[in-house]
């Protein structure tokens, strides 16, 4: 964990030695507490401001039999096997998306109980291919980036299936302001790749930011095709917004670059876009 200034001044840094190479998700809570979700580590974590462990949520570093093979999810389980990202919903639940080699959705009371499982893989309702991440509404509504999907889906918090938002592409993050607001970071295509929603790629469709009213209308997004401009996007990963506005955005540049081939030496992987 590494701790920077508005400016992205460096502060600090712990969890060296605690964590793997693929750390992959977090979310902090108004309380000032981290929930960390490893990947790599296969686990899920509630951390003080200073990095004392206050909670393992979940089972640590055993994977859950889905029958992952060849990239694909035979069948889902419970917790975890590849674990994406976290949220944490005003009734204190919180809801972990199990997404690389599993296709389910986690709930857990505040105490790390586990409530229930919900998911299978697929592209109906309710199922998910590579569920990347959620965030949980004011009113209690979870929200999932079904990235490989290309949508948003939007549960109960008991996980009911109530509706999608599919104007999006390869959603990686969301994040919702207190405005209810909704961004959402999008991972490109790269040219002759397949979409489940939109079928082959004939070019390379670009990383992008999109930001949608409650009810999913789309108020603003930005992006361009050249891979690597200032300002712009290639591989957007994680999207948070500060109390003045602002925007920060990580991104798996040289990830996504090696494996369409690419090379950008000097693409950023970490930005903040600040509100004027």
């Amino acid at each position: 964990m590494i701790i920077y200034d508005r400016d992205g001044k460096f502060i600090d840094s712990w969890g060296e030695g605690q964590f793997s190479y693929r750390t992959h998700g977090m979310f902090m809570t108004q309380g000032d507490q981290i929930f960390l979700v490893d990947d790599g580590g296969n686990s899920v974590s509630r951390h003080a401001l200073d990095g004392s462990l206050l909670q393992q949520i979940g089972p640590k570093g055993v994977l859950s039999d889905t029958g992952f093979a060849d990239g694909k999810v035979a069948h889902a389980a419970g917790p975890y096997n590849g674990p994406t990202n976290i949220a944490i919903a005003p009734s204190g639940d919180m809801y972990v998306s199990d997404g690389y080699r599993n296709a389910r959705m986690h709930r857990f009371n505040d105490g790390g109980d586990l409530l229930q499982s919900w998911g299978t893989p697929g592209t109906g309702p309710g199922e998910f291919h590579i569920p990347h991440s959620t965030w949980v509404h004011t009113d209690g509504r979870v929200f999932v980036a079904d990235r490989e999907n290309d949508r948003l889906q939007i549960f109960s918090p008991t996980g009911e299936y109530l509706t999608e938002w599919t104007d999006v592409r390869r959603p990686q993050d969301i994040y919702m302001d207190a405005a209810g607001l909704v961004y959402v970071g999008e991972l490109s295509y790269a040219a002759g790749s397949v979409s489940k929603r939109y079928g082959a790629a004939t070019e390379h469709l670009p990383g992008r930011i999109s930001i949608f009213d409650p009810e999913g209308n789309l108020l603003l997004r930005w992006e361009d095709p050249e891979p690597g401009k200032p300002g712009y996007f290639f591989a957007p990963h994680a999207i948070w917004v500060d109390s003045q506005g602002s925007i920060y955005l990580t991104e798996v540049t040289h990830t996504i670059a090696t494996a369409q081939g690419l090379h950008l030496p000097d693409a950023p992987t970490v930005q903040k876009f600040a509100r004027i």
